[in-house]
Parts: structure tokens; sequence; C-alpha cells
């Protein structure tokens, strides 16, 4: 009898052991707040950015080398599938620059000697030789980048001229600006259309392979004030100053913003690699958890901080983010899972007074919006097209009383009437039927009492609807409203069509386990958002 009691016990326990390891489709009803009134920041209309690197082939990392010809220097530039998925931003922003930025040397004078490329070089700024730009290069890069409506920043080899510390990663002494009035001149002489210079490239702080005392950064960006200047006399055309393009030391940003003064830094732009290497095993566990994705948002909001205590006359930028560093994770940085990071960081940035967001790369690497070999669009591509066609610059805010695992981002819809939100779900079960309310509110909570005004918001929708292919978040492919996205047989990028859900909705929005979706209120009424048809 105690052996028959004990079999059937242990049979139960396996049972219940099996049945607790399913996953379950758990429901959960969240109301969302959406505060209409008054917008908390506002974006630059060209918010989503994407880099272009100087990486060569010989770019390796973990027995990997996927830069492959994808640099400045090598992209093959009459690629149509390139040029399409450019044009499909109608104006995506391009920064020019990386690591290799700072060993750029422009050949502007016919009598300099020829142009080589970045050769590996043991004793080389990482790990490579000087590299080189010339005008016919550049030329090249205007016309097609023109062509497809880009706005651009390039980075300036703020380097040059200076001397390194031996035994150390300083370089001292004043910047020597020839080389880069030779190149502005002529990118002047041809009409060719900057938005912004940029002046050098993780330089600040500690630094990345090199470093420069904020002292003296500082006094050479008023140098390179003044020969914008001197270059650009019209103010309608004058590019913005960008810098100092690193990682974010806040003594070190408070006191750049100090030295240089105002109205010299336009645009202060930190990097975010909050991943981890490519090589962490850990970074799929890291994407998927809310506590993790939230350790950055101090540094978003110090950032803020910064320019409104030294530089009010600035605004601050994410000008490269990738996720993990060294080139990516290969298996995760290039599919459908890195979504909820790039989506959640958009969201967070836009949040918090960011002007403008750059991924790296728009291709190279493994953390590319494009593939490196045949330039297909991976999951990302479509996120950030998405974010851009509706994800207008103001941004309201968005409060909700469920869990940290979904993710909600609402600002006004870009072009169209309406608004629209961004719901990320992290959850592996959970599936969040979301009730969206207008919080047309006046007062701050403290002196709301009775004055409270909240309407459910019951009308018509537009649904985007990401999932992967096959339900695999590591897939390459990305499925909208449950169809494949994918080029069309001309090589453009496909149409982005929402679902409508008609005049008389369901209230509640669904958002099933481990998935994205954007959704359009047409008819939401927001006085914070300019008035659209």
């Amino acid at each position: 009898m105690k052996e028959t009691l004990s079999s059937r016990l242990t049979i139960l326990f396996s049972l219940l052991l099996i049945i607790s390891n399913i996953p379950h489709s758990l429901q959960e009803e969240v109301t969302i707040s959406v505060q209409s009134v008054t917008t908390i920041a506002r974006t630059d209309w060209n918010f989503i950015c994407a880099t272009l690197d100087w990486w060569p082939p010989e770019k390796c990392n973990y027995n990997m080398c996927p830069w492959g010809k994808s640099s400045i220097i090598n992209l093959n530039l009459n690629n149509t599938i390139l040029n399409n998925a450019i044009k499909a931003f109608s104006s995506l922003r391009i920064r020019m620059g990386g690591s290799l930025q700072d060993q750029v040397i422009y050949k502007v004078e016919r009598n300099l000697p020829p142009c080589h490329s970045f050769k590996k070089l043991k004793e080389g700024l990482f790990g490579f030789s000087t590299g080189c730009l010339d005008m016919p290069r550049w030329d090249k890069l205007n016309v097609m980048l023109s062509r497809a409506g880009a706005v651009l920043t390039f980075g300036l080899n703020a380097l040059y001229g200076r001397a390194k510390v031996p035994s150390t990663s300083l370089y001292v002494g004043d910047w020597d600006s020839s080389n880069a009035r030779e190149f502005i001149n002529y990118t002047i002489s041809k009409n060719y259309k900057i938005d912004s210079w940029e002046f050098g490239n993780e330089l600040s702080g500690s630094g990345i392979g090199a470093k420069v005392e904020v002292d003296q950064y500082g006094k050479d960006l008023i140098a390179l004030k003044a020969l914008i200047d001197e270059l650009y006399p019209k103010s309608s055309s004058k590019p913005k100053i960008l810098a100092p393009g690193g990682f974010y030391d806040q003594a070190w940003f408070d006191k750049m913003l100090q030295i240089s003064g105002p109205d010299v830094v336009n645009g202060v732009t930190h990097h975010i690699y909050n991943l981890g290497g490519g090589d962490d095993k850990g970074i799929l566990q890291k994407i998927l958890d809310p506590y993790y994705l939230d350790y950055i948002v101090q540094t978003f909001k110090n950032v803020a901080l910064t320019i409104r205590n030294f530089g009010p006359w600035s605004s601050s930028w994410v000008g490269e983010a990738g996720g993990a560093y060294n080139s990516g994770a290969k298996g995760v940085s290039n599919t459908f899972v890195n979504s909820f990071w790039y989506l959640d960081q958009l969201g967070m940035a836009s949040v918090f007074g960011h002007k403008v967001y750059c991924r790296q790369a728009l291709i190279g690497g493994n953390y590319a919006l494009l593939n490196t070999t045949n330039f297909k669009p991976n999951p990302d591509y479509y996120s950030a097209l998405l974010w851009s066609k509706l994800m207008g610059p103001e941004v309201l805010q968005t409060i909700h009383n469920g869990t940290p695992y979904l993710r909600a981002y609402t600002h006004c819809t870009k072009n169209k009437a309406g608004v629209t939100m961004l719901l990320i779900n992290l959850s592996n079960s959970t599936t969040f039927n979301v009730s969206v309310k207008n919080d047309m509110n006046l007062y701050p909570p403290q002196m709301r009492k009775n004055s409270a005004s909240e309407i459910l918001e019951q009308g018509e929708r537009e649904e985007y609807r990401l999932t992967p292919k096959h339900g695999k978040l590591q897939s390459r492919v990305v499925l909208l409203n449950g169809k494949q996205l994918k080029l069309t047989h001309t090589k453009d990028i496909p149409e982005i069509n929402p679902i409508s859900t008609g005049p008389h909705p369901k209230a509640t929005v669904h958002i099933s386990p481990l998935s994205i979706l954007f959704v359009r209120f047409k008819d939401f009424r927001a006085p914070a958002c300019p008035v659209k048809n």
C-alpha cells in the first residue's frame, strides 16, 4: 500500500513538474494613460539615424571578420537595395564616423601623395595605420546620399597635429585644423550640404584607444567654431557642431561645455553599448530583462541634466549605439530579438529629450540594419522604418499600472492626426489586454483631487504587429501583421501597411507575448499635437 501511494505521489509530482514547464497563455489587464495636453520632450524630425563606419575588411573580433566591403571607403554606392533602403526613410540621417576617423587624412590637394587604405599595424591606433579619403570618393558619397535624401553628419579627425604621450593613450598639443579647413572648403565649393560636423570619436573621459584632456578639447572646440563661422558666413547654412562623440563621463562633459562656452556645441553626442561585448553569452537574457534594460535610464537622465545645467543652448544626441560592442553579437544583434532592445532605446532616448539616435551601423558588422553581404534588411531596419514613419517629434507622457515587462511610449503621429503608441511585450507567457485613456488634466497630480479628466480611447485604430518568423526570436525574418516583410522583385522596400480595426473596435488592444506593436489611434484628441487632417 505504501509503495502504491508513493508511486502515485511520484507520478503526480512529475505531472505537476511537466505542467509547470509548459508556457501558459496568461492574460493581464493593463490601463495606459497618455497625458495629451502638453509634451514632455521633442525629438528632431530626423530622429532616426544610422552610421557609416571606416572599418576595413581586416577588422575582426572573436575570430570573425564581419565588415567586408561596408566602409565609407569601399561600400558599393551603386547597390540598388542600399539606395532604396535609404530612400524609404525620405530623410534618413547618416552619421559618417567611428573609431578610425581620427586617423583619416583628407586628400584635397592634387600634389599630395596617393591615398592609401587602412592597413593592419600592430603599433597603430586600434591596430591600424592612418587612412585616406580622396575627393573623388567624397564626391560619389555626396551624390549618392543626396539623391537618397539623406541628412549628413561627418566626424572630423580631432587628433590631427597632436602628439601621443609615450606608453599612454593621451594625445597632447593643439589640434591642427589645416587639413579640416581644406576639406570643409572643398565641401563648400561643391555645394555639398552637411547638417553637422562632429569633433573626434571617443576621445572623452578615459577615452577608447585615445584621449584628449578636457581643457585642451574645449579650447579646440572654440577653434573649430571660429573655423565654421569663417567658412560659413551665412548663418542660415551654417552646420551644427557636435561633440564629443564618446561615452558619458559627467565631470568631463560638464567641463567641456563650460570651457567651450555658449553656442559652440550644438549637439552633445554620447555613445551607448550597454549589452556588453559581442561574445557575451548572456546578451539574449539581458535584452529580455526589463530591469537590466532600465540600468541605462540614469545615463539618459544625467546627460539631460548636463545640458540643462551647463549647456542649455545645446541638445543631447545618441551619436552611436550598437547594443553589443566589438561589431555586435552574431545571431542576436542581427535578429528579431534585438528590436526589443533597439525600440526600447528609441523610446527612452525620446522621453529624456534626446534629439537624435544614431544606430551603429547602417551596414557592416553583426549589428547592422542591412545585411553586410547581400544588403537585405535585417529586422531592426523595419523597426527603424516604422518608428520613422509613425512617431512624430512630440513626445507624450505615458504611464501604466502593469508590469515592467510591458513597455509603452507615445508620440504624436507623424504627418497624420492622432497619436501612435509603441508597445513592447517582453513577457514570454503573458498577453496584455490594454485599455488606453486620454488624460486631458491640466493640473499636476498633487492638485488634481476632483479635477480628473480621463477619456477611454475607443476610436478607430491602425495596428502594425511585429513578430518573428515561426516564433523564433533569433530569426532574421520579421512578420508584419503575420506577413513576411521582404524586398519586392524590383529590390524595393515593401509597403508598410497596417491592419485597420474599423470605426467601432473593441476598447482593448491585445499584445501577445514576445511581440511588438505600433498602434495609431486615429481619433485620439491630443491638444499637444499639431492639427492635421
